[in-house]
């Protein structure tokens, strides 16, 4: 008896029906990787800072790939980028590839980034009841694009850029702040500094710094980068 309902049951398991690709549970790494199709739709201006704050909301909510594919739709896929109508004939030579992300966590504590140092594409930021500052002034752009994603829960973050640079951003907070200065660079060549901001009962701030410059864009990217 109990043989031929175990044959009777294998046809009912067969002949179930195999789960949609959308309907599929997102994991981390799925959200992340719109969420960098986002950013780099902001980096470039096909979206606003609004748009972005709102989609990337709707990317950390989302619980199927089928939640995540409509706030992507209408960009291109993260990397890809379509061919500029006229590009500078000779804009400073940044690195091409791309170091790992950095991060820097301050729980309970303080962390400053400031002075000479190189910045890579993408740095991380993490602050529970403790401050995180970054100062950019000085530091040594081996990219032209620069993300900054940044989560305050009880902290503060404090990011200074030099004012002839360009800087986008946006950001959600919940009982909290993020504050992000824009402005943008009359050189296209200038580096991209892009904010991603998420403060829970905290503050993320973002501005130029008056007074401090990159004196001359191209030569600084060559000064810094070997060449």
């Amino acid at each position: 008896m109990a043989a031929a309902a175990a044959v009777a049951a294998a046809p009912a398991v067969a002949a179930a029906k195999p789960v949609a690709e959308a309907e599929i549970r997102a994991s981390d790494a799925d959200r992340d990787r719109f969420a960098d199709i986002l950013r780099e739709a902001l980096a470039e201006g096909r979206l606003t800072a609004e748009e972005h704050a709102e989609r990337i909301d709707g990317v950390y909510r989302a619980k199927t790939l089928g939640e995540l594919e409509p706030l992507v739709r209408d960009l291109p896929a993260a990397g890809t980028r379509m061919p500029p109508a006229a590009a500078p004939a000779a804009g400073p030579p940044y690195a091409q590839a791309e170091a790992p992300p950095e991060n820097l966590v301050a729980v309970f504590s303080a962390s400053t980034r400031k002075g000479r140092w190189r910045i890579g594409r993408r740095t991380n930021v993490f602050t529970c009841f403790g401050s995180v500052e970054i100062d950019l002034t000085e530091a040594m752009f081996e990219q032209q694009q620069v993300v900054i994603n940044a989560t305050s829960i009880f902290g503060s973050v404090e990011v200074r850029v030099p004012e002839n640079v360009t800087l986008r951003g946006s950001g959600t907070g919940v009982f909290g702040n993020v504050e992000v200065d824009t402005q943008e660079s009359a050189d296209l060549n200038a580096p991209v500094v892009v904010i991603s901001g998420y403060a829970v009962f905290g503050s993320i701030e973002a501005k130029p710094k008056r007074g401090k410059r990159l004196r001359d864009l191209h030569a600084h990217a060559r000064k810094h980068l070997g060449h």
